[in-house]
């Protein structure tokens, strides 16, 4: 506890886009090795890069999401350096004038404080190729399909002081971008990435210590284990007097340490300077307000809405507007049914993502439709059948699918209502089970948990479970 940790991420986000930033080349996943690389990407002689329009638009997007301030100019610049999965020799970024900067978020901790992250920055760029080394033996391969894929580079303030405010503040962009339709914020596919920056100091202290970037970390999991443990090695090596080395390491997760990868360079190792093959880019008023009017309601003010308009708790409103999808389906499921909101959340929650989790399916694929959940809800709500019986309808519509109307009618499921038929069931159980009955009427109360099982069960779990409590209650009350 005598040491702090400073952590700030840099987020690497691939923009949405269907081509290349400064070229008409597809960004589409999964083509075959160098399929998808232009003579603009591959940085031939005589080329001349040319702007996606729509890369800047997801840029500013993020921007206004996050209470940027939209540069109205905006410079780009060739970042230097010599690497075999960068063909021009440089990589072009912005670096003194980004087309957004000095925003903030607000993450919320597992105690249910909020904390304050400030955005430095979040400049457009092209990305790299990709180096495979797993396929060859003793050789590299390179694969410049991702060369000139389009990014967002989202900077943080050094303002998160452990892993796990680190962990909710790339959760929180993670929801965002994807909220704001300009990522996919697929991790597998690299479309989602972070770097870390940590040090560590003396508690108290107001000067940063020496910090160390960890590279390519892609899972949430990974950037808290990351940062954990190089925190750890960090403070080791103070305590036992050496001093701490400005570094590029790698995470190993299988080992569960980090490893040096090269020094770290500074700014002026890259040789920035302007790209003279593209002019400043210069957005108006006019251009950023008509963005603004396309931005969807946002995470933050979704939840409160939820809790508010459907009185729902803080924590299942969190998790429904945790995606966006989600939030629709949950919305949609509300519009389309009787039942109360808290019903619907429990079922979505429930039983639903649990079939998703199951299937390894996302939302959007869902085998049961917000409509048919409604539906559903609706003949619990009208006493057609019971919760028990919803649950076995649900997992026919899932794997059969149907209506709901159908799967009731064609396995009859339809609740057992009918008083005298339950008194019938009732009569029966209370015969059956006379040492129950009798414990009861002893005083025995939790006894009557049973003796409404058993009647449940005789029924085959149609009865109305309100009225199997009320008929057995009062039979067995009377002094017969």
């Amino acid at each position: 506890m005598d040491w702090e940790i400073v952590i700030g991420l840099e987020i690497h986000t691939q923009l949405a886009t269907r081509s290349k930033i400064f070229s008409g080349a597809s960004t589409e996943y999964g083509a075959p090795p160098n399929t998808q690389a232009s003579l603009v990407d591959l940085g031939y002689p005589g080329v001349l890069p040319v702007l996606n329009r729509e890369a800047v638009v997801m840029a500013i997007k993020f921007g206004l999401a996050t209470g940027c301030t939209i540069a109205r100019r905006s410079i780009f610049a060739r970042k230097n350096y010599f690497y075999p999965d960068l063909p021009k020799g440089y990589q072009i970024s912005q670096y003194e004038l980004p087309i957004v900067y000095g925003g903030k978020l607000d993450i919320v901790l597992d105690d249910g404080t909020v904390k304050t992250i400030g955005i430095t920055r979040a400049h457009l760029e092209e990305d790299a190729g990709k180096s495979l080394h797993e396929d060859f033996h003793g050789l590299t391969g390179i694969d410049l399909n991702r060369a000139g894929t389009p990014l967002i580079e989202i900077v943080s303030e050094p303002d998160m002081r452990s892993p796990a405010e680190a962990g909710a503040y790339m959760r929180k962009i993670h929801t965002l971008v994807r909220y704001l339709g300009i990522s996919d914020g697929n991790m597998q596919e690299g479309s989602f990435r972070c770097d870390a920056n940590v040090s560590v100091r003396r508690r108290g202290e107001k000067a940063f210590g020496t910090r160390t970037e960890i590279k390519n970390l892609n899972s949430f999991r990974f950037v808290e284990k990351a940062i954990e443990v190089e925190a750890e090695r960090q403070i080791d090596v103070l305590e036992s007097g050496g001093r701490i080395v400005q570094e590029t390491r790698l995470y190993d997760p299988d080992r569960n340490e980090t490893r040096p990868m090269r020094t770290k360079e500074e700014a002026n190792d890259y040789r920035y300077f302007p790209d003279p093959d593209l002019l400043p880019l210069v957005v108006d008023d006019a251009l950023i307000e008509e963005i603004r009017a396309t931005l969807p309601e946002l995470p933050d003010a979704k939840r409160e809405r939820f809790m508010r308009e459907y009185d729902l708790p803080a924590y299942d409103a969190s998790i429904l507007t945790g995606q966006r999808p989600l939030a629709d389906y949950f919305e949609a499921v509300v519009k389309a049914t009787k039942a109360r909101p808290k019903a619907a959340a429990n079922w979505v929650l429930g039983e639903l993502m649990g079939a998703l989790n199951k299937s390894g399916l996302e939302i959007g694929e869902s085998k049961v439709g917000a409509d048919q959940l409604a539906a559903l809800l609706d003949r619990i709500e009208d006493g057609t059948i019971s919760g028990k019986i919803a649950k076995e309808v649900f997992e026919a519509l899932w794997n059969e699918g149907g209506t709901v109307a159908e799967v009731i009618e064609s396995r009859g499921l339809v609740q057992i209502t009918d008083r005298a038929a339950i008194e019938a069931l009732v009569d029966t159980v209370v015969d059956a089970f006379p040492e129950q009955v009798q414990q009861y009427k002893s005083g025995k109360t939790q006894v009557l948990g049973f003796l409404v099982g058993q009647v449940m069960k005789a029924s085959r779990g149609k009865a109305n479970p309100q009225q199997v409590n009320e008929v057995l209650r009062a039979r067995l009350d009377s002094s017969d």
